[in-house]
C-alpha cells in the first residue's frame, strides 16, 4: 500500500470535509477545520493529507496556540483533528500522518505540540502528559489524555500555564 503524505490543497477541501464527517460520525470537526483555515495564523503546510490511489484517505490539522503562564505566553501548536477513513484505519496511515506532520512542524521552527487524544496512541510519538511540563488544558480532561511533545530539546523546560486555543474551538 503506497501512501503519499502531502500538504492539503484547496481542491482537497471537499474530500477532507467528507472524510472528517465519516471518521467522526458528525460535522463538528469539519466545521472547526473550515473555520480555522480562515485564520490569519493558519499554517497551510501543517494541514496534511494521506492519499491512496488518488483518493484522500487521511487528514491531520494543526492550529497555533499559546501556553499562557503568569508572566508570559509561549507559542505552540495543537494537533486537532486527525482522521482516517473508517475503511482505512488500523493500517498505519494515521501513524504516517503524525510522523510526517511532526517532522514538518519541527522543520518550520515550531517548538512544541499539545494534543487531546488517546493515551495509548500518542505516546509512541513521544507525547507525554502535559502535566509533566506543568501545562494544563482549558477544560477538564483526563490527565493521561492531554499530552505535550517537545519538538526542540528542552523547549518546554521552563514553560508552565494553561493552553489558550483559538476562539473557533469554543473553549
Amino acid at each position: 500500500m503506497e501512501i503519499e503524505i502531502r500538504s492539503a490543497q484547496t481542491q482537497d477541501h471537499i474530500n477532507i470535509n467528507q472524510l472528517i464527517k465519516k471518521a467522526f460520525g458528525q460535522e463538528n470537526e469539519s466545521h472547526l477545520v473550515n473555520a480555522l483555515r480562515h485564520r490569519p495564523d493558519h499554517v497551510e503546510e501543517l494541514e496534511m493529507v494521506a492519499v491512496l490511489n488518488g483518493a484522500v484517505v487521511g487528514h491531520i490539522f494543526y492550529s497555533q496556540i499559546k501556553i499562557v503562564g503568569e508572566n508570559e505566553e509561549t507559542p505552540s501548536l495543537a494537533l486537532a483533528p486527525m482522521a482516517v477513513l473508517p475503511d482505512h484505519q488500523q493500517k498505519g496511515i494515521g501513524k504516517q500522518l503524525v510522523e510526517e506532520s511532526l517532522r514538518m512542524a519541527k522543520s518550520l521552527g515550531f517548538q512544541s505540540v499539545v494534543v487531546l487524544g488517546h493515551p495509548e496512541y500518542y505516546p509512541k510519538f513521544g507525547f507525554v502528559p502535559a502535566s509533566t511540563f506543568s501545562i494544563s488544558a482549558p477544560i477538564q480532561v483526563p490527565d493521561q489524555a492531554y499530552m505535550a511533545l517537545e519538538l526542540q530539546a528542552n523547549s518546554l523546560e521552563k514553560v508552565s500555564g494553561r493552553v489558550a486555543y483559538p476562539p473557533e474551538f469554543g473553549i
